[in-house]
């Protein structure tokens, strides 16, 4: 994309056809804005993947056009990229104040405190990144301090809402600016990128406030104690949890390291109110009687090493969930952790907990912090954008977001479903898509960044699949005769004790592989090690239909 003429470029490196990773570029002629830089969690295809972020090569490439890096809220799915991306490319972080928090406590994990420019935003801030001036409007989400952006380029402005709900009794009494964005949309709307998370859902969004009286009622009545899960980074819900624990008059216990960290940074910078003396530690649980106890803790997604989650399995060090403990999950499940969360819930009914759980029971213990339907239109009312380009959502909901702005008066030529990397072009007041940058996936394995590819994970999905079978042999360097071996060793593929029969044939088709080779005069290590493979594999296959990973190794003496 050559990116130095005079013209409006807008794409995705990550949130778009996906959930997950978000991240929005803008680009005129040679000014890059990039909006979040979010992280997503791996799915089954992708075996010891700890997590997903954006390939920023183009922005790698474009290095010195890369004008900032604006966030526009502290949620994982668009801050969880920012040390390892920040680690391929420094460049100045803008941000709200509860949102910077979370980002200081992660760069001071990944030793980037130091090296990265972080510059303090709000509501009112402007800025100027060359050609683009940058403003900002408040929105309601289940986090504090969630932003818009708005972007003026010469071309015009370009709105992105960052994740919004229109929430008309915020639990903090921070309303969104309804008055700031009618008058952006009074000046002229070019373009507005808007997220899709419930565009299948019709109606409002319920307010965050409806789902306090609920937890009270629930915290009133329980007998025993009640251990509540939810997402560590919905603010506005650990703050109704404390209201509804000071109303029923019961202590409160904090568990899981994300829930720690959250309410520790909260607390500090005056977003979490909590009275002195009301944390307790989770060793001093049992000084307490049981209709007396809070416990607050990670887990409402079954992650397997999450607090609730060794609960229920009877394997957490401090907590043990006793028969009439009231359990609430207070979230619903993230697409692909069902299994994980039905799991969680058996076990903790089989502990003889009072679960309550799912959308079918939740009686009003979550609510979304995403616009629904109607939402979606009046953000689209307020800023009639000449184009459309949903965004922050998987195909079926950017498609159902576009339907929703056509419903509402923008022209159907004027809506650009996208995928990642797909750039849609304006200049001279024409849009169109054209071209594509790169886009994908960047894969983090431990310390490593991007260092997995597909071969890796090829050999990973094979061992999970049928195993390795690794056999050793020593030759004779001056007569070329098996020394020692062939040793066959087990893993993931036949229960060696079980398999004698099997593993004694293979061995002897191993010797008699080798010997025909070097009785032909054959070398070459390479080769004797292809044809060890492929006898060994047919013969294998043969017998149980499986197909190991197949390591031959060849010592010689």
């Amino acid at each position: 994309m050559a990116s130095s003429e005079k013209k409006l470029s807008i794409f995705a490196l990550g949130g778009v056809g996906e959930i997950g990773k978000n991240m929005y570029v803008v680009q005129y002629a040679d000014d890059i804005v990039v909006i979040d830089c979010g992280s997503k969690f791996p799915d089954v295809e992708l075996p010891g993947i700890d997590m997903i972020v954006p390939d920023i090569s183009y922005l790698i490439e474009n290095r010195n056009k890369v004008r900032a890096l604006v966030i526009t809220h502290g949620h994982e799915d668009h801050i969880g990229g920012l040390p390892y991306i920040l680690k391929q490319l420094n460049i100045p972080v803008y941000t709200s104040k509860l949102t910077m928090g979370l980002i200081e406590g992660k760069f001071k994990e990944h030793g980037l405190l130091g090296s990265t420019e972080r510059v303090l935003i709000h509501a009112d801030s402007v800025l100027k990144f060359g050609t683009i001036v940058a403003s900002f409007f408040k929105t309601n989400h289940s986090i504090p301090d969630s932003l818009g952006v708005v972007l003026d380029t010469p071309e015009g402005a370009v709105v992105h809402t960052g994740d919004f709900k229109f929430d008309q009794t915020p639990v903090n009494g921070q309303y969104a600016d309804l008055h700031r964005m009618s008058d952006i949309g009074k000046k002229g709307v070019l373009a507005l990128l808007s997220e899709s998370t419930n565009a299948e859902r019709p109606g409002f969004t319920p307010s965050e406030k409806s789902v306090g009286g609920n937890l009270e009622d629930v915290f009133r009545t329980a007998r025993q104690r009640v251990i509540l899960s939810t997402f560590a980074s919905n603010v506005h819900r650990l703050q109704q949890v404390i209201e509804a624990a000071i109303a029923s008059n019961r202590k409160l216990v904090v568990i899981g390291r994300s829930m720690v960290n959250m309410i520790t940074i909260a607390s500090e910078l005056g977003y979490l109110n909590i009275p002195d003396g009301m944390l307790i530690e989770p060793n001093e649980v049992n000084k307490y009687a049981a209709d007396r106890i809070v416990i607050l803790c990670t887990g409402s997604q079954g992650e397997p090493m999450s607090a609730l989650t060794r609960m229920a399995r009877s394997n957490h060090k401090q907590v043990e969930v006793l028969p009439g403990d009231t359990v609430i999950i207070s979230a619903t499940p993230i697409p692909g952790n069902e299994r994980n969360i039905g799991r969680t819930v058996d076990e903790l009914f089989r502990l003889g907990a009072h679960v309550i759980y799912g959308s079918g029971t939740l009686t009003g213990m979550h609510v979304s912090g995403h616009a629904s339907q109607e939402e979606l239109k009046l953000m689209i009312n307020l800023m009639r954008p000449k184009f459309f380009i949903p965004i922050h959502g998987e195909y079926r909901m950017l498609r159902q977001h576009g339907t929703l702005a056509q419903a509402v008066g923008v022209d159907p030529a004027n809506i650009f479903i996208v995928d990642n990397g797909e750039v849609v072009e304006i200049q001279n007041g024409a849009g169109r898509k054209r071209g594509k940058v790169p886009a994908g996936n960047t894969l983090i394995d431990g310390l490593g960044i991007g260092d997995v590819g597909n071969i890796v994970l090829r050999d990973r999905k094979h061992l999970s699949q049928d195993g390795i079978l690794i056999v050793v042999v020593s030759i004779s360097k001056q007569e070329g005769k098996i020394l020692s071996g062939p040793d066959i060793i087990s893993r993931g593929f036949v229960y060696v004790r079980e398999s004698e029969g099997l593993l004694d044939e293979a061995s002897r088709i191993v010797s008699n592989t080798i010997n025909k080779l070097t009785h032909e005069n054959e070398n070459q290590w390479s080769t004797i090690k292809s044809n060890v493979k492929d006898a060994l594999g047919r013969f294998l296959y043969e017998r149980t239909r499986r197909k190991p990973m197949i390591l031959p190794i060849i010592m010689e003496v």
